[in-house]
């Protein structure tokens, strides 16, 4: 498929959507004048109290860098196009192509539950159910961010309303790859609010060494205005579930990083410490695959999101022969 391919069809229809009537008149002058203050407020903070980076010397922190205006379904279009790669959505996908590239001297792949391994190399394989819950502490600024910047720009709508997700989430891979080659350099994970289209999240995931962590992380880029990375630890637990966690101390460590241009050959970069990710994946006694993803900020819990996977009807007759490796009693 060409750089000039689109989304296929078939999946911008898996969304059965209902846009909301966007703000007219006053309304709409007033939310762009707060939504602009609010993005030139977050831009300026992280410019006058981040850290100057010369890109060569930080190739961790390399990363898709969002523009003004809408992100939406189309970032990975304009990926493509200025980095001239091809675009594809195989059936059986994965976020991460081989879980054992997260293996380091303190986690060990082989103690996580099969079926987890499977779920992160096969994720397009997988139907999601979700759930969310908005705490009392952090309501309010969520509100400001989604209301005023999220669904301006089309991108981390995070839901205020349990009623947001009660019709579910699509969830969409995509991968850009070099032509000729075939080498795979983004991998982009498309989930939206089936009631409404929304992009909740549009993000690029990878696997990469960060300088202070002795095992490689998970890299999630969120491309907006800059880039919001959040750098994510893996772990194992005792009953094999895994866990992903930003809880870093410092810079070069796990953590969540926002990211705007400094110039053609630097970056403004702040560690925000205060905002934590924490994602549990676990296969439950009933043997549903199911993850627990908690936001929290400066010790609060701001959002929880509960999503069951399961494996789409078609699944089998689209896993590859690699697939297989994982017996179809994991799978049920």
């Amino acid at each position: 498929m060409s750089s000039q391919a689109q989304i296929p069809s078939t999946s911008r229809d898996k969304a059965q959507v209902c846009i909301e009537e966007p703000p007219r008149g006053l309304r709409s002058a007033i939310y762009s004048a707060l939504g602009l203050l609010l993005q030139i407020s977050i831009e300026w903070l992280v410019r006058l109290t981040g850290r100057k980076i010369r890109r060569s010397d930080a190739p961790w922190m390399d990363c898709v860098l969002g523009k003004p205006g809408v992100i939406g379904t189309g970032v990975y279009q304009r990926i493509a196009k200025e980095e001239r790669l091809e675009l594809s959505q195989p059936p059986d996908a994965g976020l991460i192509e081989n879980f054992e590239s997260l293996r380091g001297p303190s986690f060990d792949p082989d103690q996580v539950d099969p079926r987890i391994r499977q779920f992160y190399e096969h994720a397009a394989l997988y139907r999601l159910e979700v759930w969310s819950e908005v705490y009392f502490a952090g309501k309010f600024v969520l509100w400001l961010l989604v209301e005023f910047i999220s669904r301006r720009m089309d991108q981390l709508n995070f839901p205020i309303s349990p009623l947001e997700v009660a019709k579910g989430m699509t969830s969409e891979i995509v991968q850009l790859r070099e032509p000729g080659t075939g080498r795979l350099v983004h991998t982009g994970w498309l989930r939206r609010f089936k009631s409404t289209g929304k992009v909740i999240y549009a993000g690029l995931y990878s696997v990469t060494k960060v300088p202070d962590e002795a095992d490689p992380c998970v890299k999630v880029t969120f491309p907006c205005y800059g880039s919001s990375s959040v750098y994510l630890r893996p772990s194992a637990n005792a009953d094999h579930s895994f866990q992903l966690d930003s809880s870093g101390s410092g810079f070069g460590r796990s953590g969540f990083y926002r990211v705007v241009e400094s110039g053609p050959d630097h970056w403004r970069v702040r560690n925000f410490r205060s905002l934590h990710e924490l994602f549990h994946v676990y296969v439950d006694e009933e043997n549903v695959l199911r993850v627990d993803h908690k936001i929290s900020f400066v010790g609060l819990t701001i959002l929880r999101l509960h999503y069951k996977m399961a494996l789409a009807p078609n699944a089998d007759a689209l896993v590859t022969e690699t697939s297989r490796s994982v017996s179809d009693e994991q799978l049920v």
